[in-house]
């Protein structure tokens, strides 16, 4: 197994921002996102990688901005396969399969989240009330049930710290009730169709979390699209309601972090070599089946 590549620095790009994953620089006219085969877990970052993760990220975006080109206009500015900028080609070896040279929009203050199924912070909230996000939801859903219908369910963006589930009347107030609308409506769409095509392919699409920007007055999707790190894909053949779910994504590690008894805080544990090996098979197979091919 490869090293997994945990820190990138170009010399003569400046950093503008560094995430638990992806590192941003700024190209002028546009923006270079490189995804780092970092992961994280109740918001800390462990120190140790997972190989290729990066890589997976970057392509099964790619993969799905192409998908909705048709739908909603997107950040990228180059494809998966063109050519690098010249003034990039020395990091070529960096850069390969996981960048992407995207479009400087503003991103909206809020998280697109649709759920389809009752997992995660919604399993908790409708065992108190029977709603997820304040929505009232039929009774006796047991955990990882198939709501009736998708849901729009807003968050805060935290800097720090856990997103914060918010109603869409209050999305509305941060974002202005036009684009509040059309985000919803485009990330219910984009659900939609991502679970039927996922489906076919032996993934259910649980929940995901879209990001929405800005550029020249338009809505535009950017970031990351339906990927491991921002959904809850499930292998629909061994799904069953009632139960936590296996998956693809990287409850998993979730899984084996809640094992160990850490209290959550910083620093992570260092993971060992079965638990990276495994998460990697789990993010390598979701590209398979979504796309077709082998990464």
């Amino acid at each position: 197994m490869s090293e997994p590549l945990l820190q990138i620095d170009l010399p003569g790009l400046p950093k503008i921002k560094s995430g638990k994953v992806r590192e941003i620089f700024d190209l002028g006219d546009s923006l270079l996102m490189v995804a780092t085969d970092r992961i994280s877990a109740f918001d800390c970052i462990m120190p140790n990688g997972i190989p290729r993760k990066g890589e997976v990220l970057t392509q099964i975006s790619h993969f799905w901005f192409e998908k909705f080109a048709g739908t909603v206009p997107n950040h990228l500015v180059a494809k998966t396969k063109d050519p690098l900028p010249e003034r990039l080609r020395p990091f070529s070896t960096l850069l390969d399969s996981r960048s992407m040279i995207v479009k400087k929009a503003k991103p909206l203050a809020i998280e697109c989240v649709v759920r389809g199924y009752l997992s995660g912070s919604g399993w908790k909230e409708y065992q108190q009330s029977q709603t997820v996000c304040g929505i009232q939801l039929p009774e006796g859903l047991t955990d990882s049930a198939q709501l009736p219908e998708p849901i729009f369910t807003p968050a805060t963006k935290a800097e720090t710290g856990h997103d914060e589930n918010i109603p869409f009347e209050r999305a509305m107030e941060i974002v202005g009730p036009g684009i509040a609308e059309q985000a919803r409506t485009l990330s219910l769409q984009i659900y939609r169709t991502a679970c039927a095509y996922a489906r076919e392919r032996g993934i259910i699409i649980a929940d995901t979390k879209f990001e929405f920007g800005l550029f020249d007055g338009q809505l535009i999707l950017i970031d990351e699209v339906l990927t491991p790190d921002s959904s809850r894909f499930w292998p629909a053949d061994l799904y069953e309601a009632g139960r936590s779910q296996p998956s693809f994504d990287k409850q998993y590690l979730r899984d084996y972090l809640e094992r160990l008894g850490w209290n959550k805080q910083p620093p992570a544990p260092e993971l060992p070599p079965y638990v990276v090996h495994k998460t990697q098979e789990k993010y390598l197979e979701a590209y398979a089946r979504l796309t077709g091919k082998r990464l």
